[in-house]
């Protein structure tokens, strides 16, 4: 991609883009599978994208749909490739549409982060509580792995009581064919877990061992007042069972987890794991502490612009996460009290990320820090422990490298700002 820049009078920057006929397609490309991805069309093989969405949806040119999408890929490129951070995504002017095959010209204006100073440079004093891990925590992990070991033995035969557990056999049949999923011989079951729908269980409260009943009971719709379909079935308790839950001791781990020397050694192992854990969540705990009192040095006006892009993103992000949990994003916003309370709320976050970061981006001016591969590298496990060369990969092939330099920039800031801060552990008695 070609890219020339110029300073305009207002600040802003304005980039002349002319992207090559491989761009293009790929923007278009690009494009296309994010539009089938948020549209729920399923991959076909053999079929290409374009092919998949006709196919499904009817669309006969999917590239005249994706246009505005397509350009919009193409921005963070342009501004990449002038080493250009800016204050908020920026918008492009085309003088014409993307086509295959062709180049294609389009302009942006970037307004570019601004450089703010804040009112002192000298080392920030935070005050934070002690690290520790409390017993009782391992002993929780103890007894979660000691439930998950649980074994059902036979019991004294006594009518079936709601949370009882026994054995029973099924036959389940459903339009008058078995269901082979739901039938069973032999099986344990526990009443009052939820495992199946409440009309299945109130006819097995009060059989007794060796008794059959045969009955029907209508399996949950899709939506709450929906009736499903009914199922006919026939059952049979076979014995009455109890839970036993085992003594985490030294013959039981050498039995079942021979990697650990004795019970002292187990206890040991969960101990280091969670101190582990703990420990790099303290240390992001500190960092952010760090962050938040610097940020109270912040000098200097934040333009509107800036507040509303951070805004919509926050607000973007929290509808997508809350969609992954099944939760209405009004509700949640009912859940925090209201539009009003839910909007004072975003502008509180907005503003504390906001001056944050461009606190640590003045600290990392002032010190003159630089970055290096480590630091790249450093942010990437940051957001992605398990993959970091893929958050890399990615963010540099949308054209989003200057995201990950000032996301770089910014825990280097952070970590020299915590290694150089005065840190005032809370004592016991201060906590109490």
């Amino acid at each position: 991609m070609k890219v020339t820049e110029k300073k305009l009078d207002d600040g802003r920057i304005l980039l002349e883009a002319v992207a090559s006929t491989a761009e293009v397609s790929h923007a278009l490309t690009a494009a296309q599978y994010r539009f089938a991805q948020q549209m729920g069309v399923q991959p076909t093989p053999g079929m290409s994208v374009e092919q998949a969405v006709e196919k499904q949806l009817g669309i006969k040119d999917l590239d005249a749909i994706v246009q505005q999408q397509a350009v919009e890929y193409l921005v963070p490129f342009a501004i990449d490739k002038r080493n250009i951070t800016p204050a908020f995504p920026a918008l492009p002017k085309a003088a014409g549409p993307l086509k295959r095959g062709q180049t294609f010209s389009f302009e942006v204006r970037v307004t570019p982060k601004p450089d703010y100073e804040l009112k002192s440079y000298e080392p920030v004093s935070i005050t934070v509580p002690p690290f520790e891990i409390e017993q009782a925590e391992v002993e929780e992990q103890i007894a979660q792995i000691a439930e998950s070991y649980a074994e059902f033995v036979s019991d004294e035969p006594h009518p079936v009581e709601k949370g009882d557990g026994f054995l029973l056999a099924l036959e389940a049949f459903q339009n008058g064919e078995k269901m082979d999923n739901l039938s069973t011989e032999g099986r344990t079951y526990l009443t009052g877990m939820g495992l199946m729908p409440e009309d299945f269980e109130k006819h097995l409260i009060g059989m007794n061992v060796g008794e059959t009943k045969s009955f029907s009971f209508d399996l949950p719709g899709m939506n709450a007042d929906d009736k499903g379909d009914t199922v006919d079935c026939t059952v049979t308790v076979k014995e009455m069972q109890k839970k036993v839950v085992p003594a985490i001791d030294d013959e039981w781990v050498a039995k079942n987890l021979p990697m650990y020397r004795d019970a002292a050694a187990l206890r040991g192992g969960i101990t280091d794991r969670l101190t582990a854990d703990r420990r790099a969540q303290y240390e992001a705990y500190k960092l952010q502490v760090a962050a938040s009192e610097l940020a109270k040095r912040f000098e200097g006006r934040i333009q509107d612009e800036v507040y509303e892009a951070m805004q919509q993103t926050l607000v973007s992000n929290l509808r997508g996460q809350l969609q992954q949990q099944g939760i209405p994003f009004e509700q949640f916003v009912q859940s925090q009290g209201g539009e009003q309370q839910f909007g004072m709320i975003m502008m509180m976050q907005t503003r504390e990320m906001l001056v944050q970061g461009y606190a640590l981006d003045a600290l990392f001016r002032h010190e003159k820090m630089t970055l290096t591969d480590e630091d790249i590298d450093a942010a990437c496990r940051s957001m992605n422990p398990q993959n970091p060369d893929a958050v890399k990969r990615e963010m540099q092939e949308n054209g989003r490298g200057f995201a990950l330099r000032e996301a770089a920039e910014r825990m280097k800031a952070n970590q020299w700002l915590l290694d150089h801060a005065i840190v005032n552990v809370e004592q016991l008695a201060e906590r109490q």
